[in-house]
């Protein structure tokens, strides 16, 4: 990478990629593919960012196993080439979900798992904070799953409001509490 503000970036993404839970490579190889106008080989991504070969295969793998980039082919030519698998919206709403599949959802099954084996005893402290977490992990789940059928014009429009919404809903508290 040429560019020293471009490689300040990407190695940013490679830093922040440690910090949820990815190696640093997958976070500069995403970077270096969605910041790069064209699809790239893993040749090209290796030269850029001073990594191994087998490095950028192992990260492109994993980004693959995500669905957060897809294999790109050139008439004539038989290496793979990297591109981005849609537009940052898109893969903004794919890592969600994945997590959500990789994450939420088992915590889900485990705390329902639980709450059955208990279910007809008397709810002590921890079984409580089993359902608690349990209902606000479904309500999260189903908020996401609305969020995840919007399109993307609405989703930012709901983004922008960001704190409005609470100011929306108070105001209808007040007009409903004066009807009263």
């Amino acid at each position: 990478m040429n560019d020293p503000q471009m490689r300040d970036v990407v190695l940013h993404f490679g830093e922040m990629a440690s910090r949820w839970g990815f190696n640093r490579s997958v976070g500069q190889v995403l970077a270096a593919i969605v910041f790069t106008e064209h699809p790239l080989s893993a040749d090209e991504i290796s030269d850029q960012l001073g990594i191994s070969r087998g490095n950028v295969s192992m990260a492109a793998k994993e980004l693959q196993s995500w669905r957060l980039i897809r294999v790109h082919r050139e008439p004539g030519d038989r290496k793979d080439y990297y591109c981005p698998n849609g537009s940052l919206w898109d893969m903004a709403q794919q890592v969600v979900s994945e997590r959500r599949k990789r994450e939420v959802d088992p915590t889900l099954s485990v705390l329902r798992a639980q709450l059955m084996q208990r279910d007809g005893q008397q709810a002590d402290f921890a079984t409580t904070k089993m359902q608690e977490i349990h209902d606000l992990l479904e309500l999260f789940t189903h908020w996401m799953d609305d969020v995840q059928r919007m399109n993307p014009e609405h989703l930012m429009a709901l983004l922008k409001l960001g704190a409005g919404v609470g100011k929306v809903l108070e105001m209808k508290d007040k007009l409903l509490n004066k009807s009263r």
